[in-house]
């Protein structure tokens, strides 16, 4: 049985190359296209969801979910969109600095972990857990291509940013047997932050919090619905 270090070691080192280059592939297809296409990119067994709730979903058929009712959450990757703090800076009476970067996408990371493991561990749902064990689902995600519409730099001044959408990013995240490694699920999905039925307001830190917060919950809670329907033994066990 693996330690937590040592697997999130061993898999964090392929996320930023291997886990992008696939997405990044998978993505630059038109959903019609990808549709047509979907069983000639299954290289490692997976096959698509029929009927998926998001935009690409695969999955092994023949991994037995059932035997999985915790789950074990990686730390995420987080990478704006290209040319993101150039666009920003153009705009801005004070740019955006790498250090600024840096601590968005940590906070990013923070902000999907905490949703995830409290819409999953919701209403006695599935434990998240720190180790790998035989029914210990791993999941690896990535949050890609973010783009953050006003982003709160804590400036000394103060300044006021309006708009009806705080941004937006793709999640990409992968299912893995926690013991074997083995891949067995991989999902793709974009969403847009915007404001409640579309109004103007005033963009800040928290905002942008709130926002991020709904669009996450909303990815837990399609992942804990599609894994309980159809999946892991949780329910059958309870």
């Amino acid at each position: 049985m693996f330690k937590a270090s040592k697997l999130k070691q061993e898999f964090s080192t392929l996320t930023p190359a291997v886990s992008l280059m696939i997405c990044t592939l998978c993505l630059t297809f038109s959903l019609s296209t990808f549709a047509d296409d979907a069983a000639s990119i299954s290289f490692d067994n997976l096959k698509p969801v029929d009927d998926s709730a998001v935009a690409m979903a695969f999955i092994d058929p023949e991994a037995d979910f059932s035997v999985f009712s915790r789950v074990m959450i990686l730390d995420p990757y987080v990478a704006f969109r290209s040319n993101w703090q150039r666009d920003q800076n153009r705009s801005r009476s004070r740019n955006i600095r790498a250090s600024d970067m840096e601590r968005i996408k940590a906070d990013v990371a923070s902000l999907f972990k905490e949703v995830f493991t409290q819409r999953l561990e919701a209403d006695d749902g599935f434990e998240v857990v720190e180790e790998a064990d035989y029914d210990v689902l791993l999941l690896r995600p990535a949050i890609i291509d973010l783009d953050i519409t006003a982003p709160d730099v804590r400036s000394a001044g103060r300044s006021r940013t309006f708009t009806a959408s705080t941004g937006a990013a793709t999640l990409y995240i992968e299912l893995f047997d926690s013991v074997s490694g083995a891949i067995i699920g991989r999902a793709a999905d974009r969403q847009a932050m915007r404001n409640a039925g579309g109004t103007i307001s005033f963009s800040n830190r928290m905002i942008n919090q709130q926002e991020g917060r709904r669009m996450f919950g909303r990815w837990a809670d399609t992942l804990r619905e599609f894994l309980e329907q159809n999946y892991m033994g949780k329910q059958e066990d309870s």
